[in-house]
């Protein structure tokens, strides 16, 4: 939830950039791979950073967002490149009355012909957890990281309780950041709605899930940049992991006791151990 006074425009898409550049960073949006959605209530004028409108018919009915603007990067387009030009790389939705149709708004800068192929999943996703939470934000991010996609690959890692207990054991902030733990879906091909309802269906318990040789997903309801810090989170606990693993699995990291523990002095009410 965010409150007044709202953050302008400018500022929001700062923080797109600032997120995508770190993603690049950590190695978690190869090439073009990863997109970036925020999704505001509040009044947002648009046009004198996104002059040109157009007509959009919406890739799946979000009633629960009518009158919402949700700014998105766009197919085929760089996360690490939003930074240096936002005008290219983001488009804003404002999404109609009838949560079916609503109006895109793009620079001339523009360089994609459509948003994210994934635009269906967050549009979901947006239109659950804003309706869940009543928030008036919502920042949601996928993107490959490089260990957490190459764990999701290997069959004992696919059990959501083997994968939580295993990647938040190697540091005590892991279980303060995932306290319900960390989804997990099937393989299901990108961009359908498959692969959609699983998203939505597991964000309702965690704040981040992983697909399944694919990469991830994460939400925060605070920023964008809170969101990439999931991603971050996750993502380091499987680099632990797989060192862990290259080496011969000789360290133990924290146990179960010592997580609950940590639980209890710092008041987190987890169900993952």
């Amino acid at each position: 939830m965010i409150n007044v006074p709202y953050p302008e425009l400018d500022e929001v898409i700062t923080h797109i950039g600032q997120a995508g550049k770190h993603l690049a960073a950590i190695e978690a949006c190869e090439g073009a791979a990863g997109n970036i959605s925020v999704c505001m209530r509040w009044q947002v004028e648009v046009r004198h950073f996104f002059p040109i409108a157009n007509s959009y018919e919406l890739p799946l009915a979000v009633p629960g967002l009518a009158g919402a603007t949700v700014i998105v990067s766009g197919s085929g387009r760089r996360l690490r490149e939003i930074i240096d030009d936002p005008a290219a790389n983001l488009a804003a939705v404002e999404i109609g009355e009838n949560g079916k149709t609503g109006t895109i708004f793009t620079s001339p800068a523009c360089r994609f012909q459509r948003p994210t192929s994934e635009f269906n999943s967050h549009l979901a996703v947006h239109q659950d957890q804003m309706r869940i939470s009543g928030s008036n934000f919502l920042a949601v991010i996928h993107a490959q990281p490089i260990h957490l996609t190459y764990l999701s690959q290997v069959p004992r890692y696919q059990d959501e309780k083997y994968l939580s207990t295993h990647l938040l054991r190697w540091q005590p902030e892991s279980i303060a950041n995932f306290p319900t733990g960390i989804g997990f879906l099937p393989f299901a091909v990108p961009g359908t709605s498959d692969l959609m309802e699983g998203n939505v269906k597991s964000l309702r318990e965690h704040n981040l899930v992983i697909w399944a040789k694919h990469g991830v997903m994460a939400f925060s309801d605070i920023s964008v940049k809170r969101a990439a810090d999931r991603i971050e989170y996750a993502e380091t606990g499987a680099k632990y992991e797989c060192l862990n693993l290259s080496l011969g699995e000789i360290g133990t990291g924290l146990t179960a006791e010592e997580v609950c523990e940590i639980c209890r002095i710092s008041k987190i009410d987890q169900t993952v151990y």
